[in-house]
């Protein structure tokens, strides 16, 4: 199932839970994760208390993503990758896709499409405003 879901639910998704991971990539052969404060205003995820490593990465890759993670077991994880952009000592991340995410019911592919028995929902992230 999938719905479309405007910067302003973003923000309101986001409410919904409690501390974020930052992944960011830097010349290591690994990611590096980090927890975060966020905030979105007007479509933008505002993320505070980022470590000298993840500012140091997004200085060479941009590119990011962040995931909070359910509250409880079988509830959904929110997925956003994004272009992050250092703003003094926090990151401002444009959303590029967005996806609630939870382990699927099933493993064995659907017949029909072959895909796995996932109810995980996409969601589209509405274009930057220009402005």
């Amino acid at each position: 199932m999938s719905f479309e879901v405007t910067r302003d639910a973003l923000a309101a998704t986001v409410e919904g839970f409690a501390v974020a991971y930052l992944l960011t990539l830097g010349d290591r052969p690994r990611p590096h994760v980090g927890a975060v404060g966020t905030t979105v205003v007007d479509g933008v995820v505002q993320v505070r208390d980022v470590g000298r490593s993840a500012l140091r990465d997004v200085a060479g890759h941009d590119a990011v993503t962040l995931l909070w993670a359910p509250r409880q077991a079988g509830d959904y994880s929110l997925i956003v990758d994004g272009t992050a952009t250092v703003v003094g000592d926090r990151l401002d991340v444009q959303p590029g896709r967005a996806v609630l995410h939870r382990p699927a019911s099933s493993t064995q592919p659907d017949p029909a499409d072959g895909a796995c028995g996932s109810d995980c929902v996409e969601l589209p992230v509405d274009p930057p405003r220009s402005g």
